[in-house]
C-alpha cells in the first residue's frame, strides 16, 4: 500500500536556525508535497546555501537581498516566524503588507504572544503560535499548538499535518503553552542532563569514559524504545526492573528520597517564570 501524501501550501520558513532547519527536514520527506515549494530566509549567505540543495527549497538570504522576506511571504499560504523573540517584532513589521490575504503566520518563537503577532499583521491573515521541540530532526518532536483569535479550525488543520511532518503535535489553549514549553520544550536538555551525571557516575565506577557513555547512552535508548513500543506505562515498566528487595528497589528507593518530583517541579517553574519575562518584553 502506498503511503499517504501529505498535502501543504506553499511554506515560507523565516528564519534557518535549528528549529527552521529541522521542520524544513520533514517538509522535504518523499511523503510531503508542498504545492508551490518552500522558501527560506536566513541572514547568512552561506547559511542559506547550505539548504539551497534540498528538493523543492529556494533558499534567500538577507545578506544579498535586503527584500528576501518580503519576496519569500509574497504567496505563501503558511509562513513560519522561526528567528529569535526578540528579532520578531521588527521582522513582522517588515513583512505586514507583502503577506497574501488568507496566509497562516506560524510563530515558532517562544514567548512572543498570539496577541503580539496579531497586533503587527493585517487582520486579513490567521496567526497560530506552536512550540515544538529539537527531535523534530529525527521526526521524534512533540509539538504544543495553540490557535489566534482570527485562525479557523480548518487552518489550525493545515499547520497540524505540517508539524505532524516532524512528529506528534498536542493542541493547547495559549495558556497553557509557555507551561507546555517548560515539559516538552525544555524536556529534551533535562533528559541529557541526567545521562550526563549517571555517565559521570559511570565512569566514577571505573568505567571508562568510552564505555560508560555505551552504556549509559545505549540504556536510555534502550528504555525509551521500550517505552514506545509497549503499551504499559512508565511505572509499570519500572515495576517490572525492580525485584522485591533486589539492587534496583535499593537504588529506587534512594531516589525516591531526593524528592525529584520536587526538583522537576522547581526546575520547570523556573523555566515559566522566564517564559513570561519574555512574554512581557
Amino acid at each position: 500500500m502506498s503511503e499517504t501524501v501529505v498535502e501543504l501550501p506553499k511554506i515560507a520558513i523565516l528564519g534557518a536556525g535549528s528549529m527552521g532547519r529541522a521542520i524544513l527536514s520533514g517538509l522535504v520527506a518523499p511523503s510531503v508535497h508542498v504545492d508551490g515549494g518552500i522558501v527560506v530566509t536566513n541572514r547568512s549567505a552561506q547559511r542559506a546555501a547550505s539548504v539551497q540543495h534540498l528538493p523543492n527549497v529556494v533558499a534567500l538570504s538577507t545578506e544579498r537581498d535586503g527584500d528576501a522576506n518580503r519576496t519569500a511571504v509574497a504567496d505563501a499560504g503558511i509562513v513560519l516566524v522561526a528567528v529569535k523573540p526578540a528579532m520578531v517584532p521588527d521582522l513582522l513589521s517588515e513583512i505586514a503588507d507583502a503577506l497574501a490575504p488568507g496566509a497562516i503566520v506560524v510563530s515558532v518563537a517562544a514567548g512572543v504572544t498570539v496577541a503580539r503577532f496579531e497586533e503587527l499583521l493585517p487582520d486579513s491573515v490567521a496567526v497560530i503560535r506552536s512550540m515544538p521541540n529539537t527531535p523534530a530532526v529525527v521526526g521524534k518532536a512533540v509539538t504544543g499548538l495553540s490557535a489566534g483569535t482570527r485562525s479557523t479550525p480548518e487552518q489550525l488543520a493545515v499547520v497540524r499535518r505540517l508539524f505532524e511532518t516532524v512528529g506528534s503535535v498536542i493542541e493547547i489553549p495559549e495558556s497553557q503553552l509557555d507551561a507546555l514549553s517548560t515539559i516538552s520544550g525544555s524536556g529534551p536538555a533535562y533528559v541529557y542532563f541526567l545521562i550526563e551525571k549517571l555517565t559521570a557516575t559511570a565512569v566514577d565506577k571505573g568505567f571508562t569514559p568510552q564505555q560508560a557513555a555505551e552504556l549509559v547512552n545505549g540504556t536510555f535508548i534502550g528504555a525509551a524504545a521500550l517505552l514506545e513500543s509497549s503499551e504499559s506505562t512508565p511505572t509499570e515498566l519500572r515495576i517490572q526492573v525492580t525485584s522485591p528487595k533486589g539492587t534496583t528497589e535499593r537504588a529506587v528507593a534512594v531516589l525516591q528520597d531526593a524528592d525529584l518530583k520536587s526538583v522537576f517541579d522547581a526546575a520547570t517553574d523556573a523555566a515559566l517564570a522566564r517564559a513570561r519575562e519574555l512574554a512581557a518584553g
